[in-house]
Order: structure tokens, then sequence, then C-alpha cells
């Protein structure tokens, strides 16, 4: 059973999530928070495995929750809420190891899907949303391109071919039909990445992608 936070300042969100959320027989909705610290708390309280987080709320804003949980939970897998597109430091979130994120109005079965990707150690991000989310990154000195460049040189072909494909939001089934190659496989390759690039999740990588101008 995954037990999952939810926060929001709005009510009637956490109550419709919830709904969504308890429809699937894995899923339980342990505790809803209307503020960042209740949030942080109540995670923690409840041994929550997924917390989903706006990122605007009181008290304590969604984004500084998502880093505190990181030192006080590490273990807790988070997801940002957000209306797409009204948040710039969405990004903040992700670099700060977020799972990734999904939008208010996604369809129940996203919902859910981002959940149980996130339990899994896995990210939720369709392809799209990958591209809006890198987009949203300005564009990086020569330094840090040459940085991002270095790190992803350390990679062999195939790494680096499976890195790619992450980077443009594809699922390790996805990447795995792609390069025709077993799930389990493609999970090793990501693992193996992550860890070559010291990144905490692909989300980071897909960034570092990014910052190296292969994106």
């Amino acid at each position: 059973m995954i037990r999952v936070l939810v926060a929001d300042d709005e009510p009637l969100i956490t109550t419709g999530i919830r709904t969504v959320l308890e429809s699937a027989a894995d899923i339980r909705v342990v505790a809803l928070a209307e503020n960042g610290r209740a949030a942080v708390e109540e995670a923690i309280r409840r041994r929550a495995d997924v917390a989903l987080i706006d990122v605007n709320m009181p008290v304590l804003d969604g984004l500084s929750a998502i880093e505190e949980l990181r030192g006080r939970a590490p273990a807790l897998r988070t997801v940002v809420l957000t209306s797409f597109g009204t948040e710039p430091n969405v990004l903040r979130a992700l670099q700060n190891g977020a799972a990734g994120f999904v939008l208010k109005n996604c369809t129940p079965d996203e919902l859910i899907r981002a959940v149980r990707a996130a339990h899994g150690g896995d990210a939720y991000l369709s392809p799209s949303v990958t591209r809006l989310v890198l987009d949203m990154v300005t564009p990086v000195e020569a330094r840090r391109r040459r940085e991002a460049s270095g790190l992803l040189s350390a990679l062999t072909a195939r790494e680096s071919e499976v890195l790619r494909l992450v980077a443009e939001g594809l699922s390790n089934a996805e990447i795995g039909r792609r390069l025709r190659m077993s799930e389990a496989s493609v999970k090793t390759y990501v693992s193996r990445i992550l860890v070559k690039l010291n990144c905490s999740n692909r989300v980071q990588a897909a960034l570092l992608v990014r910052d190296a101008g292969h994106g």
C-alpha cells in the first residue's frame, strides 16, 4: 500500500485528489495538509511514502517544504502539484530532489501513475511536460556548459543513448522498446547513469543534458 500525503491550500483540490487516488487499490491517502509546515510535519508523522505538494501555500511554501523534507525524510518521494506555467521556481523543486510534477488539470489516470512512479523510484514526466520544463531553464554560461559536458563525457555510448531518451521524457519501458532492451536492463543503465552523474533522479540528469547543450 502506497501511503500518500496531499498538500494544497484549497480544500476542494485536496478532497478531489484524495478521491481520485483512493480509487486505486494500492494507494491510501494518510494525510491532507493546507500549508507547507503542516505538510512537512504530517508527512513525517504519518510516515508517508509519497507527498504531493502544491507550490504556492501559506506558512511555508511548497518549494521550502520539499527542501526540508529532503533533509528530514530522505526516503520520502515528493511530487510537485502545479498549474503549469505559473511557478517559474518549479525547477528549484526538481533540482532539489522532487520526483517530478503533475498538473492540477491532469487526468485521474495520470495522477495515479505519477504516484506509483514516484513510489517506485521513478519520475512521472510526460514527453511534452519534460520539454516544457527543460525550456524553462535559462541559457547556461560557458563554464556550466563545460562542466555538464565533462560529466556526460564519462558515459559510454550506450549510456549516452539511454540518457538522451530519458531527457526526452520516455519511461524505462518505452526506452526498452526503442532500444530493444529489457525494462530491467534499462533500469540498470539508468541507475548507473545517475551514479556517474551524481544525480538524485532522472529530472536532474535530464537538466544536465540541457546544460550541456544536448537537449
